[in-house]
C-alpha cells in the first residue's frame, strides 16, 4: 500500500512539470541600434542581425580575431626589484609612497577584441507592412517576414555549429521577386573578390589596438600588412531560382524565389603563444575545405543537424513559473510594461534562458573563452577592449555553466587558464621574485598576465591587483565538484590550482598578531580612506585577497585528500589556513573590507569583493557561518541596490546565498528596468539594466550582467555544497508555484524540482555521477543517496 502510495505521489508530482512553453524574443520593428539587434552563434564565430528590408545589416565576428601578436612576458623584467620598497612603504604605514611605487610594476595593456567586418543584403524593400522579427531560444534560429506590395518576403538564420557556418534561407512567396544584392564592409583592412557564386573577403587585424579609454591621438590603432591576424570569408549562393549577376565587389540574385546563404569564415589564430602572421592556420584552406560539403547539404539537412547539435544542450533545463501566456506583446514593449511593477513571469524565464542560450552561442572554443561581449562586438576598440576582465567579468561570465547544466561551455575559460599559467610563471618571477603563477586585471587572446597601466600610467586601484590566478583556479575545483570527473582533478585542475596556491604563499607574511596576510595587495577597483585622511588602493591584508585564498586553499586541501597525493604541501596549506588573519565586523555591522576598520571613499561602489567568500566562494554561508553571513547583509544595506549590471547580478546571487527571495527578486526585476539604445554614445555613468534585445547594459552592453542574473535565477531555487543540497532556499513570494527541471548541484546530482502555494512539492534526485547527498529544505534534511543514472524522489 506505502509503495503504491508513494508511485501515485511521483506520478502526480511530475505531472506538475508543465510542457515547455516556446520562448523567443520578438518585435513588430526593424533594429536601428546594435542593442535592439537580434544574435547568433556557433560558439565560435557570431551574427548581429538587424532585419531590415531595404538593407539587411549582419555584423560578422570571430571570437579568435583580436589585435596584437603573442605577448612578452619579460617586459618588465626588473619590476621584481621595485617589490620589496613597496612592502617596506606598507610596513612604514606610508601608503601615498606605496601607491606611487607599485606604478613600477606595470607593463602593457591588454590587446583588443576586433570586429571582422558587416555583411549587407541589399533588398530595397522601403514600404512595408506586416514586420516581424524573432529569435527563437529554443530553436537558436532568427526569423524576419514583411509585406512589400503583394509578396511576402521570408528570412530565416541560424550560426551552425557542427557545419562551421552561418546559413541564411531567403524566401519570397511570388515566384521570381526575389532580388537582392551582398556587399562585404569591414573596419579592419580588407579586400574582397567575387566568383560565379561566392563573394569572398580577406583581411588582416591591427597589430595593436590600445583600450578605448586610453588617451593616444597618434596612433591607437596599428595595422602592419606582415603582422597580426588574417580573416578570410566566403559568402556562397546557393540559389534555387533566378539569375546570379555580380561585379567585382559585389553578388546578388535577380528573379529569384528561394536562395540559400552559406557565410564560412576563419582566421589565421594559432594558439596564444604562435605568431598568427607566420605560425598561423591557413584561412584560405579552412574555409574552401568547407564550401563542398555545405554545397551538398539540404537546407532541410544544414537546419536538422543545427537543432539536433544546439537543442542537446539547451533542452537539459526547464523553468516554468507559470506565466500568463494571454499576455503577447513585443519584448521590447514587454520590458517597458515590466518597469512599470507588472508582473511578466514569461519575461523573467526569457530572460534567464537567455543567458544560457547566450552561453552556449558563445563559449565552444578551445582556450578562448567567452568575453566582455560574449563574441557579439561591432566597435573598432570596444569598451574596455572587450577583453578578459580577470577581477571579476571574466570569471562570472561562467556561474551559470555548471549549475544550469552547461558544463561543456565551461571548459574554453577552464582551457584558457592553462594558457595563463605558463605566461603567469614568468610574470610572477619577473614582477615579484614568486614562485607559481600569477595573473592581473587584465588578459586578453594572447594570455597576457602582467599589470597593465602602460608602464607606470595605470592606476594602481585596478592596474596591481594579482590575484586574478587565485580567483580564476576555484573554477577549476567547481568544475570538478559538479561533474567528478577524476582524470579532469589530477591532471588538470590540481597542478594548476597549486601553482597559484604557490604564488600566494610567497606574496604572504605575518602581521604583529602573527597572522598571515598579503603584504601588498588591493580590492578591486575600491579606494580606502586612512585615519588620516589619505584615499588610496594599494594596503596589506585586503580582505578580498584573504577570503580569496581561503577558498583556494580550502579547495585544494580537499583537492589532496581525494587524490591523496602532495600531503607536504597540504600540510602548510593547512598550517597557513588555520593561522590566516580572520574576518573582521567593522563598527557598522559590516564585513571589513580593510584590514583597519577604514572607510570607504564611496560607499555604495560596484564592486563588493570582499564578500567573494559568500558568493561565488562558499565558505561564508547561513548554514556554518551566520555571524559573518550577517555582516555581509550589512554590508550590501549599506552599498543599496542601485548599481551597474554585472554588480546587480553578483548582488542578487548574494542575497539568494543569504536566503532572502524578496531581495533576490526585487533585484532581478531592476536587472530587467528597460534602457533605451544609445547606438554609438556610450554613457559610462548611467546604472545598468536592459536594452531591448535583453542585453545587459553595464552601461554600454556587457554580457556578464545577463550571465551573472541567469546564474542567480538557479541560486534562488536551488543550493548545493559538496555534501549538502538546499531546495528552494530563496524562493520569491512572487513565484508561487512552478518547476524547474534539469538543474545540476555539487557532488555530481541532476534536480527536478516542483512547488506550490510556495511549497515544496516533489525532487527527483539523479545521480550525474552522483554518491551521497544530503537533502535541505526548511530545516528539514534526509540523507540520500544516487549513483550514476539511479533515481531517487524525495517528499518534504
Amino acid at each position: 500500500m506505502m509503495k503504491l502510495k508513494f508511485l501515485l505521489f511521483v506520478l502526480i508530482s511530475q505531472s506538475l512539470i508543465a510542457q515547455k512553453v516556446p520562448l523567443k524574443l520578438w518585435y513588430n520593428k526593424q533594429a536601428e541600434y546594435f542593442e535592439e539587434a537580434l544574435v547568433l552563434g556557433n560558439g565560435n564565430q557570431g551574427a548581429t542581425i538587424f532585419g531590415g528590408s531595404k538593407t539587411d545589416k549582419i555584423f560578422l565576428n570571430d571570437i579568435t580575431l583580436w589585435s596584437g601578436e603573442p605577448v612578452d612576458p619579460y617586459m618588465n623584467k626588473d619590476a621584481y626589484k621595485a617589490f620589496p620598497a613597496v612592502k617596506e612603504a606598507l610596513q612604514n604605514e606610508n601608503y601615498k609612497a606605496a601607491d606611487s611605487l607599485i606604478r613600477k610594476m606595470q607593463g602593457k595593456f591588454s590587446e583588443s577584441y576586433a570586429p571582422l567586418g558587416t555583411m549587407y543584403i541589399d533588398f530595397g524593400h522601403e514600404n512595408v507592412s506586416n514586420y516581424y522579427r524573432e529569435l527563437s531560444l529554443d530553436e537558436a534560429i532568427s526569423r524576419v517576414t514583411y509585406k512589400t506590395g503583394n509578396t511576402i518576403i521570408t528570412k530565416e538564420y541560424f550560426y551552425s555549429y557542427p557545419d562551421k557556418a552561418f546559413i541564411i534561407k531567403l524566401k519570397s512567396s511570388e515566384v521570381g521577386k526575389l532580388n537582392f544584392t551582398l556587399k562585404f564592409d569591414s573596419q579592419l583592412k580588407f579586400d574582397v573578390k567575387t566568383t560565379e557564386n561566392q563573394l569572398q573577403f580577406s583581411g588582416r587585424a591591427p597589430v595593436k589596438a590600445d583600450p578605448s579609454y586610453v588617451n593616444n591621438k597618434i596612433d591607437p590603432v596599428v595595422f602592419d600588412q606582415k603582422r597580426g591576424t588574417r580573416f578570410f570569408g566566403s559568402i556562397f549562393i546557393k540559389s534555387i531560382s533566378g539569375k546570379t549577376v555580380k561585379t567585382d565587389t559585389t553578388l546578388g540574385i535577380k528573379n529569384g524565389t528561394e536562395v540559400i546563404l552559406a557565410v564560412c569564415m576563419a582566421t589565421s589564430f594559432n594558439g596564444f603563444n604562435k605568431d598568427p602572421e607566420t605560425q598561423g592556420k591557413d584561412e584560405k584552406a579552412f574555409v574552401n575545405s568547407r564550401i563542398t560539403p555545405l554545397i551538398q547539404k539540404t537546407y532541410t539537412n544544414l537546419k536538422a543537424r543545427h537543432l539536433s547539435d544546439y537543442q542537446k544542450f539547451y533542452n537539459r533545463v526547464n523553468l516554468d513559473l507559470k506565466p500568463d501566456l494571454s499576455i503577447d506583446l513585443p519584448t521590447d514593449e514587454r520590458l517597458r510594461r515590466y518597469a512599470t511593477g507588472a508582473e511578466d513571469k514569461y519575461l523573467e524565464t526569457l530572460y534567464f534562458q537567455y543567458g544560457r542560450y547566450l552561453l552556449i552561442s558563445s563559449s565552444r572554443t578551445e582556450g578562448v573563452p567567452a568575453n566582455l561581449q560574449g563574441l557579439w562586438n561591432p566597435h573598432m576598440r570596444p569598451p574596455w577592449s572587450s577583453n578578459y576582465t580577470m577581477n571579476i567579468n571574466a570569471e562570472e561570465n561562467y556561474w551559470l555553466a555548471e549549475n544550469t547544466n552547461l558544463s561543456e561551455m565551461h571548459t574554453p575559460f577552464l582551457g584558457f587558464l592553462e594558457n595563463l599559467e605558463k605566461t603567469g610563471r614568468i610574470t610572477a618571477k619577473t614582477f615579484y621574485n614568486a614562485n607559481g603563477w600569477a595573473c592581473h586585471h587584465n588578459s586578453d587572446i594572447w594570455a597576457m598576465t602582467n599589470p597593465v597601466g602602460d608602464f607606470g600610467k595605470g592606476d594602481p586601484v585596478w592596474a596591481n591587483w594579482a590575484m586574478g590566478a587565485t580567483w580564476a583556479t576555484t573554477h577549476l575545483w567547481e568544475h570538478y565538484i559538479y561533474t567528478k570527473d577524476i582524470d579532469f582533478l589530477k591532471n588538470k585542475a590540481f597542478p594548476l590550482m597549486k601553482g597559484a596556491a604557490e604564488f600566494c604563499l610567497d606574496m604572504l607574511t605575518k602581521d604583529k598578531n602573527g597572522q598571515y596576510i598579503t603584504a601588498v595587495g588591493t580590492s578591486p577597483e575600491n579606494v580606502y580612506i586612512t585615519d588620516k585622511g589619505y584615499k588610496g588602493a594599494t594596503l596589506y591584508g585586503a580582505t578580498a585577497d584573504l577570503a580569496m585564498i581561503r577558498e583556494l586553499f580550502i579547495d585544494l586541501i580537499e583537492a589532496s585528500n581525494i587524490l591523496k597525493s602532495d600531503y607536504d604541501f597540504k600540510n602548510k596549506l593547512e598550517e597557513v589556513l588555520a593561522n590566516l588573519h580572520p574576518y573582521q565586523v567593522g563598527k557598522k555591522g559590516n564585513l571589513q573590507e580593510w584590514y583597519y576598520d577604514w572607510d570607504d571613499a564611496e560607499p555604495k561602489h560596484r564592486h563588493q569583493s570582499h564578500l567573494y567568500g559568500m558568493y561565488p566562494g562558499n565558505h561564508i554561508n547561513m548554514a556554518e557561518t551566520p555571524g559573518l553571513a550577517a555582516a555581509a547583509k550589512t554590508t550590501l544595506e549599506i552599498k543599496g541596490d542601485e548599481t551597474t549590471g554585472w554588480s546587480k547580478g553578483w548582488r542578487i546571487n548574494l542575497w539568494a546565498r543569504l536566503w532572502d527571495g524578496n531581495r533576490a527578486y526585487k533585484m532581478y526585476r531592476e536587472l530587467l528596468k528597460y534602457v533605451e539604445p544609445d547606438g554609438v554614445k556610450v554613457n559610462y555613468q548611467r546604472g545598468g539594466g536592459t536594452y531591448p534585445n535583453l542585453f545587459d547594459a553595464h552601461p554600454p552592453f556587457q554580457i556578464d550582467g545577463n550571465f551573472g542574473g541567469a546564474a542567480a535565477v538557479a541560486e534562488m531555487l536551488m543550493q548545493s555544497t559538496a555534501d549538502k543540497i538546499y531546495l528552494l532556499p530563496a524562493l520569491p513570494d512572487a513565484w508561487k508555484s512552478g518547476s524547474i527541471k534539469g538543474l545540476k548541484a555539487r557532488g555530481g546530482f541532476e534536480l527536478d524540482i516542483v512547488w506550490e502555494n510556495c511549497q515544496l512539492v516533489s525532487a527527483k534526485i539523479t545521480g550525474k555521477p552522483g554518491g551521497e547527498t544530503e537533502l535541505v529544505y526548511k530545516g528539514k534534511s534526509k540523507k540520500i543517496k544516487a549513483v550514476r543514472d539511479e533515481v531517487v524522489f524525495w517528499e518534504k
